[in-house]
């Protein structure tokens, strides 16, 4: 006879298994690639598996949690299946302490545990998908951007004193900048020969630099203030580094602040050096714009 706390303990266990199953089951469904597809209701599998062995536990029937499910759903086809899933599972560490303290009386919650542990989050890892395989080069469009481009509005900024031409100047330059690093990237990527395709690498390089050029750019349109309009650039510089960051972190098992430190680090000395440069141009050359 199970005692009241051990009783919702396990009834809390038993309805995240059955909210993952359906995650899992409806996620598989709609999945195109047969690889993944098989990978994702593996997974479901296991959680309707631990469902069962909850429910002879507590024997009762649980209903899955809906919002929960659709949630999940919705951000793993919004962000990608590996992104989806993994911040899912790592919401789900309660629920692993839960069953790591009750496998001292239940020998297979401890199984179960590692399941979700080791098992699950190594058929998260087989799945493929175009995003994270071509995330180097994502990572280089948005770090040549940030680098360059704060960096580049800040000494603009300093140097003409006029958000109209700050703008022109940065969006010719970022247009240019994003052609070549595109060029440059299908080059690369085809010299390598790692089964990547070019076409798509260079692709995702130059998109991504285009965006965030444009929405580094954004608050010189958007206001008359040249000092007022940096500040804004280098808030969405932040905050670029800080989704991107937080993405890769979650969907490849990185440091979040290792690596938001590194490139916030970078993106903000290389303003701040460029500032002074255009401080210094304007000084010395005397330059009225």
């Amino acid at each position: 006879m199970l005692d009241d706390m051990t009783r919702k303990e396990f009834l809390a266990a038993q309805r995240s298994e059955i909210t993952e199953y359906h995650i899992y089951r409806r996620l598989s469904d709609s999945e195109k690639d047969p690889a993944n597809r098989k990978v994702l209701r593996r997974i479901a599998e296991d959680e309707l598996r631990h469902y069962r062995f909850w429910k002879d536990q507590t024997g009762e029937d649980v209903k899955p949690d809906r919002l929960k499910a659709e949630w999940y759903i919705l951000i793993s086809r919004l962000f990608g299946l590996t992104f989806g899933l993994k911040l899912m599972e790592n919401g789900e560490k309660n629920a692993q302490k839960s069953y790591k303290s009750v496998s001292k009386t239940l020998s297979k919650a401890r199984i179960i545990a590692e399941d979700e542990e080791k098992h699950e989050r190594k058929l998260i890892n087989m799945i493929d998908e175009d995003m994270l395989r071509y995330v180097s080069s994502i990572v280089l469009g948005l770090n040549d951007a940030l680098v360059e481009f704060t960096g580049a509005l800040a000494g603009f900024t300093f140097a003409l004193q006029s958000n109209r031409l700050v703008a022109v100047t940065g969006m010719i330059m970022g247009f240019a900048a994003a052609l070549s690093m595109a060029a440059s990237e299908y080059l690369s990527t085809k010299s390598e020969g790692d089964g990547k395709n070019p076409v798509k690498a260079s692709t995702y390089t130059g998109i991504v630099y285009l965006l965030t050029v444009a929405f580094l750019i954004a608050p010189f349109l958007l206001s008359d203030k040249p000092l007022f309009s940096l500040g804004l650039t280098l808030a969405n510089a932040m905050l670029i580094i800080l989704v991107f960051t937080y993405y890769v972190s979650v969907a490849k098992d990185l440091s979040f602040k290792k690596q938001f430190t590194e490139m916030a680090a970078i993106s903000l000395g290389v303003a701040a050096l460029t500032f002074a440069i255009g401080y210094l141009v304007k000084a010395t050359i005397g330059v009225n714009v």
